[in-house]
Formats: structure tokens, C-alpha cells, sequence
């Protein structure tokens, strides 16, 4: 988000004070717009050029292939990165992490709150893979069956597993036409926005010099149980509304899983 109006105001106080260099100070400031940060830590996968191609495991039920597409499509439409989707490689009801890849999900997981939760395995730095499960428990009702909330939370929860965090995270204010924003009427935030893209750039400015994208082996790493935040571990940022946005498991050795989570309102 653009915050120039704070900036703005400072400067015009120094300004009347003091002429002269200060000028073209506050003009270079006011023509620079400084965007808020969105990326989560500096979490990243691994690779050795830009753009790179992450997979995306189709795991889903037919109801759910618009989505998918949509999103994949979306994210595809940043300079860092491409998506492709492949044919899944788990059972939607485990959704099990592949190496080098995202697995996405649907199923009944429940009333337990959530509607779509994000874990992502890291070791150090480096994402190595990463799980999106879409809750049919919530989607199968009236109020959450809708072309609307269900882009939304596609895109928000893969979102999270290029780096992303939420842009916002109150479920009240006004929509910030974006997926990667909390809302109560997803209307205008089903897509990604300039920011997304220009945050997706900032986050894969460098290269590595090795990789973690596109290997294919079942992961042994340890699952998460999505039926409790009890399993997720550390709470590390909340929403306007008291609940968990944000989850950090640390496995030891550098290797950690977060988790992302998007709440039934």
C-alpha cells in the first residue's frame, strides 16, 4: 500500500521552516511511492534463474478445476515465476507434501473454522514444498458455495506459497482488490494485484545457487494435522477478528513449517 500521505504531512512542516534543499528533498520523496511489505520472513524457493516454473498438483474434485486454472493462471502473470499444473501425486484427504512442488486439495476436512489453510515446509530460507487444502465442509453451504469467495481463497492460500503474506488481514475495512487481503465480501478480491507482483519481483530479485523446485519424490518430512491449530504450532500473527493468521512449527536443523489459514466468518 502507498504511503505517501504520512510523508506528505512531515515534510510540509519542515518545509515551512526551512526552504531551499528541502524542497527538492520532499519532492524526491513524494515522487517515490514506498510500498508496504508483504512477503512473509525472507522464505523463498530455491533457484538458479528467474523465471522459474513451480508445479502445481491437481488433487481436486471437477468443481474445482476453475479455480485452479484461474489462479494458475493469475500468479503465471508475474515476471518471477510460472505455474503448472500436473497431475496430483496424494489422496485429497491427507494431502501429503511432494518435494519440489505444491499439492492442492479439496475435501470435507470438517467444521472445524477454516476454509482454506497453506502449510509450507522450509529449510532455512528455502521453500521446499508446499500443501493447499480447500475446506468442502464450508464450500458445500449456500454462503460459501460462490465463483467469489472460492477464487479467492484459491489464489490466497497458493499465493502463500510463493513467499506471500496478506496484504491485510481485517475482515471489515475496504477491499484492497486483491486475493491476499482478508474480507467479508470477496467481490473485488479474487485476483492478484500490481503489488502482489511487484512484491513477487522484490522477493526473487537475487538467484541462488542451487534449487529446490521441481524435484518429485514423496516428501518423509513431517505432516501437519490440519483438523487443530493445536498441531500447528507457535502463533505468530493474528487477524482484526482474534484468530490465527499465521503458524510457525519448527522441526529443528533450520526446518520449520508455516501455515496460513483463512477463516469461515
Amino acid at each position: 500500500m502507498y504511503v505517501q500521505t504520512a510523508i506528505i504531512r512531515v515534510m510540509m512542516k519542515i518545509i515551512t521552516t526551512s526552504l531551499g534543499g528541502l524542497i527538492t528533498l520532499f519532492l524526491l520523496l513524494v515522487a517515490t511511492p514506498v510500498l508496504a511489505n508483504h512477503s512473509w520472513g525472507n522464505y523463498h524457493w530455491g533457484r538458479t534463474a528467474n523465471p522459474f516454473t513451480l508445479k502445481l498438483g491437481d488433487n481436486l474434485s471437477p468443481n474445482w478445476d476453475t479455480q485452479l486454472i484461474g489462479a494458475s493462471n493469475d500468479w503465471s502473470l508475474s515476471g518471477a515465476l510460472d505455474t503448472l499444473i500436473v497431475p496430483g501425486s496424494t489422496n485429497p484427504k491427507n494431502c501429503r507434501a511432494v518435494s519440489g512442488r505444491v499439492e492442492v486439495c479439496n475435501s470435507k476436512y470438517g467444521n472445524n473454522g477454516w476454509l482454506g489453510v497453506a502449510s509450507i515446509w522450509a529449510s532455512g530460507e528455502h521453500i521446499t514444498q508446499g500443501t493447499v487444502k480447500l475446506n468442502d465442509s464450508y464450500f458445500n453451504t449456500t454462503k460459501y458455495n460462490t465463483p467469489a469467495w472460492k477464487n479467492l481463497v484459491m489464489c490466497q492460500e497458493i499465493g502463500h506459497t510463493f513467499g506471500l503474506n496478506h496484504q491485510d488481514e481485517d475482515f471489515n475495512n475496504a477491499n484492497l482488490g486483491t486475493c491476499m487481503d482478508y474480507t467479508s465480501n470477496p467481490s473485488t478480491n479474487q485476483h492478484p494485484n500490481q503489488h502482489d507482483y511487484d512484491m513477487l519481483e522484490t522477493i526473487y530479485s537475487h538467484l541462488d545457487s542451487g534449487t529446490t523446485v521441481s524435484q518429485t519424490s514423496l516428501s518423509n518430512r513431517q505432516e501437519v494435522d490440519h483438523s487443530s491449530p493445536s498441531t500447528w504450532g507457535k502463533q505468530i500473527r493474528t487477524s482484526s477478528d482474534g484468530h490465527g493468521a499465521l503458524y510457525e512449527r519448527n522441526l529443528g536443523n533450520g526446518n520449520k513449517i508455516f501455515t496460513f489459514v483463512i477463516w469461515a466468518n
